[in-house]
């Protein structure tokens, strides 16, 4: 099936970050979009309703009302029960039913695509390339698995947008394995890295994903300070890292304050980059989106130039304020290397302790990373930080409950780090507002979970 205006499409989960961004860009590029959610129930829910309607989309209640035999397709995630009732009466009516993945690999085919992947790092290095992108007047549109802060202060969601230029930015999912779905015009691996599946199954899925770019006489963009992601490296010229081999070479990092400034060699240029954001894993994002900017033809001055005024991505490493001298970060980080990532940045600008916060997501997932987790916290604190836990966060569903974030906190505490775990998650966060002293920052930590934000802002009130 190829993509075209008369078609319509229904969306199960719409308020879902990766499904919302679709459904707006088809929206945007005139396609009739409708879509259920069971958050509409909410009061969260119908905020996020009410800004899918502004961008054209028709929202129902989950209970298949709003499926037609009219309709070109049923787009489902993985995350859909088959006992869903869109999908049982989209059975009924033998409405198509399409996963997520496809939908994006259909419209990457229907347009200029830079698919970015690695297991940490995607949604920043999408905005990045979408924000230098359009300063550069260019119109991109985006797919991201988090808003732009730009284009949330406008009142959007920010992770799906239609632009008029030739380039699409999009974001792909090696979690599923639906990343080797696409062959885009430029493909980017920024690291692999233990999260969701091991790394052998990691590196069959990104072997497969590189093929499809090559093979095609396509752009393979990799990070070479990555080993693993190096693997596949294509041409030097293309990639970024820290060796005067790449293409686009990052050196001098230096924090100030909440942001980092770096140098960029290319092409015989060197250029003074300041990126307000911390870490030195954001000077690394920084690199692939820059060495994807240059490839299309950005200037490596108008890069800089954008990336100066780059306002983040939600709930990754987001500083809501500092409170009674207590600095408060909002961050999405849940596999080994986002939570050393994120505590380092933490630390670069912390004159106090970092008390840092993780609610792991799924009984499986925390049992499965277990011993990482706890070797990457443990490597990544400080002798004078601490590190707060409260129970796994449980989304539904049959799961074995045999395992506790106190595992988590009994492990560390074993090699001497200065872990608490308090089941509930207010009364975890009431204990950190107590244990925090000005000049510390506390750093809430966790994915899944779309509650997470309020608690961290809740953690704010009670240090006010």
């Amino acid at each position: 099936m190829k993509l075209s205006q008369d078609q319509s499409f229904f969306f199960v989960g719409v308020a879902g970050s990766g499904m919302s961004a679709i459904a707006q860009y088809l929206a945007g590029k005139g396609f009739s979009v409708s879509g259920s959610d069971r958050k509409f129930s909410s009061a969260d829910g119908d905020k996020v309703r009410a800004q899918l309607e502004a961008e054209g989309i028709k929202c129902f209640p989950q209970d298949g009302s709003g499926v037609n035999e009219k309709l070109t397709a049923i787009v489902v995630s993985t995350a859909i029960e088959e006992s869903n009732p869109d999908l049982k009466r989209a059975l009924e009516l033998n409405v198509p039913r399409m996963h997520r993945s496809e939908m994006l690999a259909k419209i990457s085919e229907s347009t200029k695509t830079i698919c970015v992947s690695g297991t940490s790092g995607k949604s920043t290095v999408t905005g990045m390339i979408w924000h230098i992108l359009n300063d550069a007047k260019l119109s991109p549109s985006i797919l991201s698995g988090a808003g732009l802060v730009t284009l949330e202060k406008q009142g959007k969601i920010g992770n799906g947008v239609a632009g008029t230029g030739e380039w699409l930015v999009a974001e792909a999912d090696e979690s599923d394995g639906t990343l080797v779905r696409y062959s885009p015009e430029i493909g980017v691996i920024l690291n692999i890295g233990k999260d969701h599946k091991e790394i052998s199954e990691l590196q069959k899925i990104f072997a497969e994903f590189s093929h499809n770019v090559t093979s095609k006489n396509k752009t393979l963009i990799v990070n070479e300070a990555d080993e693993l992601a190096e693997a596949y490296s294509v041409n030097h010229l293309d990639d970024f890292g820290l060796e005067s081999k790449c293409g686009i070479q990052g050196s001098d990092f230096r924090p100030e304050g909440y942001s980092i400034t770096f140098r960029v060699h290319y092409r015989g240029e060197l250029v003074k980059f300041k990126v307000p954001l911390p870490g030195h894993h954001n000077m690394m994002n920084a690199l692939a989106a820059i060495a994807v900017a240059v490839r299309i033809g950005v200037p490596l001055r108008k890069c800089a130039d954008a990336l100066e005024s780059f306002e983040g991505i939600h709930r990754r490493h987001q500083i809501l304020g500092t409170f009674n001298g207590v600095t408060v970060v909002d961050d999405f980080a849940h596999n080994p290397a986002k939570i050393a990532a994120s505590i380092s940045a933490a630390q670069d600008f912390t004159e106090g302790r970092v008390i840092a916060y993780f609610q792991p997501h799924g009984f499986g997932p925390t049992r499965f990373l277990r011993n990482d987790l706890v070797a990457s916290i443990a490597g990544a604190l400080r002798k004078q930080d601490s590190v707060f836990f409260s129970e796994i966060y449980y989304a539904g569903g049959t799961v074995t409950r045999d395992i506790s974030s106190g595992d988590l906190a009994s492990d560390l505490k074993a090699k001497n780090v200065d872990a608490h775990f308090v089941a509930d998650r207010s009364a975890c966060g009431v204990e950190m507002a107590k244990f925090a002293k000005p000049g510390d920052t506390i750093l809430v930590m966790g994915a899944r979970d779309p509650s997470l934000s309020d608690f961290a802002k809740e953690v704010s009130k009670e240090l006010a």
